[in-house]
């Protein structure tokens, strides 16, 4: 295939009866739903319609899209019709990025219990950065947040984190002014991490408690309360990665963001570089690698198919699970009256950094 036509649908297609064969005992019945729907979409198995021009009396055929959401085809019109319904809520002031990542040991144990961690990343991250906003030590302000949840590595390895859209500022406690956050910066990355780690680990002991978590392999005798008690413990120590980049320049550069990542799974078609008898090549970034010019941070992964496909099918979500939430001020219960109170129709004091309504 020629550079830039191979597409996951591809590797599926060639590889994939081979490998449901022979991980039948393995694969989820979501895990084979999303096979199905990638290795059909726009093909005549899903049907399509017939357009002709009584003009030139060409005709072309055009097949249905399977609107999978795990598909890399079918999330760009998905993509778009989102963020044009967001576009009206952005706000003409800074946007801040904040990433939240897992540690490795419950990324392990997130793969099996992905309704119950996942919900508790998205619960926990939005908690926290809230919980910061709202202390007046830091901004004293209602803000508004929206998570995006990544469960990939640039390798397709499972690496579950959220991506955080939020507005520098929200509204006073007392809901009658717009509250600044200090030029180019938000909130302090360590006190946002101290947080998520203590309410994080408080959470999932209490999943745990509660039956909601199950364990499997190496991991089946963190059952056991008393094991998993110790299991919990370094993790209360070691650092958790919270991480702010700098503010996005205009509510422009946060639609492109978005574009980007929000309905985006696992891998685009445009990263896919060959399949061959060697497997599947595909460009990956390598984000150890930095500032060393001996060392690109952009590599090519080969792996066989079989090993892409496992790799993509970690990602497969539980059906019905939301992976972009809104929090606070754009919560979609009340946004658009908290909106209506946000700038745009307000002043900035001289001197400061409120905004009065």
């Amino acid at each position: 295939m020629g550079p830039g036509a191979l597409e996951v649908a591809d590797i599926f297609r060639a590889h994939g009866p081979a490998f449901r064969l022979a991980q039948r005992s393995h694969l989820s019945l979501g895990q084979l739903k999303v096979m199905s729907a990638i290795e059909q979409c726009r093909s005549a198995a899903l049907g399509g319609h017939v357009l002709h021009c009584p003009g030139c009396q060409q005709i072309q055929v055009s097949y249905n899209s399977c609107r999978n959401r795990h598909c890399p085809k079918c999330q760009a019109a998905a993509a778009k019709r989102w963020l044009e319904a967001r576009e009206a809520d952005l706000l003409p002031v800074d946007y801040y990025h904040v990433v939240f990542t897992l540690p490795a040991p419950i990324s392990d144990i997130a793969y099996y219990n992905k309704a119950v961690v996942y919900g508790l990343l998205f619960e926990i991250a939005a908690e926290t950065l809230t919980t910061i906003a709202a202390d007046p030590k830091h901004l004293g302000a209602q803000v508004g947040v929206t998570l995006v949840l990544h469960t990939w590595g640039s390798a397709l390895t499972h690496h579950p984190h959220v991506h955080g859209i939020v507005p520098g500022g929200g509204l006073s406690l007392d809901g009658q002014r717009w509250v600044s956050c200090k030029p180019g910066f938000f909130l302090s990355v360590r006190v946002l991490s101290r947080l998520f780690r203590r309410r994080f680990l408080e959470a999932l002991a209490q999943a745990h408690s509660l039956g909601k978590l199950e364990f499997f392999g190496d991991s089946a005798g963190l059952v056991d309360p008393r094991a998993f008690a110790q299991w919990l413990a370094p993790l209360r120590t070691c650092e958790w990665v919270v991480y702010a980049k700098r503010p996005f320049v205009g509510p422009q550069a946060v639609l492109a963001y978005l574009s980007r990542y929000t309905h985006r799974v696992a891998i685009a078609n445009s990263r896919l570089v060959a399949l061959d008898e060697r497997g599947v090549s595909f460009r990956w970034k390598d984000y150890r690698n930095k500032g060393d010019p001996d060392r690109p941070r952009h590599k090519t992964m080969i792996l066989s198919a079989d090993e892409f496909m496992r790799r993509f099918l970690l990602h497969v979500l539980p059906g019905g699970f939301h992976r972009i939430r809104h929090f606070g001020l754009i919560a979609n219960h009340g946004r658009a009256e908290k909106l209506a109170r946000a700038p745009g129709t307000a002043r900035r004091c001289a001197g400061g950094h409120h905004r009065s309504l």
